[in-house]
């Protein structure tokens, strides 16, 4: 075998999820059905979900340990062009610290505890064992790849892996909360200005359970986030209940399962739509 497909069935041997990545250091575009997610994404590293389409498709979600998906046919045309291999730092659970210049390498000395470094071609990777949210420009130069993310593999490293510090976790916790604020469009209250079937305790409790199912997701957590916006919306959503409190609730339960703001809006305006609010 030629190129970077035994590079990845060897990391893939290891429990690291793979992908491949054409030139640009990007994934593969989805094919067809797959398009704009019309498939419905593939949440997560084990193919779960809506879409069982064998092709690489849905860049990270798409990264896989099984070496009969790596070897498949549909995977073929991709390992041919491919320039290089791709790994789920969280689904191997690792986070990569990206530092992309050398003013932000010599802020990760001066802060971070050393652990296993690998060089890239304007900086360093820094890897720890341990998984977090994805966070990119959590400071200049700095990107935090971990859920939901990808990292070029490049090589094993130096250096004995350390835990994933409280330092990071504290960086992507505190981007979380700097992105939260977001405008939604909350559907209108009804004329008279109240619930015309639910009380403010069901729709509380509504709530909770909504936030609850979207925490409580082991995968399919875009799908998960989905569903139960729609779910919500379709209870509270025409009689207008719903307040910007309400949706920050169910924003934040999400963006700690490591959606992004971005993600939250579009699940949110696609179930406004599907209801036709």
């Amino acid at each position: 075998m030629n190129g970077p497909l035994p590079t990845a069935l060897a990391l893939a041997a290891r429990q690291v999820p793979v992908l491949p990545l054409r030139a640009g250091k990007v994934p593969f575009g989805n094919c067809r059905t797959c398009a704009k997610n019309a498939c419905g994404g593939r949440p997560n590293m084990k193919h779960a979900g809506p879409c069982s389409c064998p092709a690489p498709c849905h860049a990270w979600a798409a990264a896989t340990t099984d070496p009969q998906v790596l070897s498949s046919p549909a995977w073929a045309a991709a390992w041919r062009t491919a320039v290089s291999v791709a790994y789920h730092p969280g689904g191997a659970g690792l986070t990569v610290v990206d530092l992309d210049n050398t003013a932000a390498v010599d802020w990760a000395r001066a802060t971070l505890p050393a652990t296993r470094t690998v060089a890239t071609m304007r900086g360093e990777h820094w890897i720890y064992q341990g998984a977090t949210r994805s966070v990119n420009a959590v400071r200049a130069g700095v990107d935090i790849k971990s859920m939901m993310a990808y990292a070029r593999w490049l090589g094993p490293g130096v250096g004995t892996t350390a835990a994933l510090p409280d330092v990071v976790r504290a960086l992507t916790v505190r981007e979380s909360a700097a992105v939260r604020p977001v405008a939604v469009a909350v559907p209108a209250r009804a004329e008279g200005g109240e619930c015309p079937h639910r009380t403010p305790t069901y729709l509380d409790r509504g709530i909770s359970m909504a936030v609850q199912r979207i925490t409580e997701a082991r995968s399919a957590v875009h799908a998960t986030v989905y569903r139960t916006f729609l779910a919500v919306l379709s209870t509270h959503g025409r009689c207008g209940c719903l307040t910007d409190a309400h949706v920050a609730r169910l924003f934040t339960a999400a963006q700690a399962k490591g959606e992004t703001a971005r993600h939250c809006t579009d699940a949110w305006t696609n179930a406004l739509n599907r209801l036709g609010l």
